[in-house]
C-alpha cells in the first residue's frame, strides 16, 4: 500500500485539537487494512514526523481511526498548521 492509500485524511472534532495542543496526538481516517507499522511509515514518509505510540480502533461508521503520538521534538500542532487544520 502507498502512503496516500494509507492515511485518508486528518480528523477535526473538539477532542483531537484537544489532543493536538496538549497531549502531541495527531488523529486521522486511515485505511481498514492498514497496519500499526504502515501507519508509522505512511506518517513518516507524508509529514516528515516520527510516531511513539498508535492506537487505532475502528468506530460506528466503520471508519478506522488512528491516535498517533509523535516522539519528542515533533509537534503536532506544527503538521496540523501545514494541514490547515488548526
Amino acid at each position: 500500500m502507498q502512503s496516500h492509500d494509507v492515511i485518508k485524511y486528518p480528523t477535526m472534532t473538539e477532542r483531537s485539537v484537544y489532543m493536538i495542543e496538549n497531549e502531541n496526538k495527531l488523529v486521522f481516517i486511515v485505511h481498514r487494512e492498514a497496519t500499526k507499522s504502515q501507519i508509522a511509515a505512511a506518517i513518516k514518509d507524508l509529514y516528515e514526523v516520527e510516531a511513539k505510540e498508535i492506537n487505532t480502533l475502528i468506530d460506528r461508521q466503520g471508519e478506522k481511526k488512528a491516535f498517533i503520538k509523535l516522539k519528542e521534538g515533533f509537534s503536532a500542532s506544527e503538521v496540523a498548521i501545514k494541514l490547515g487544520i488548526l
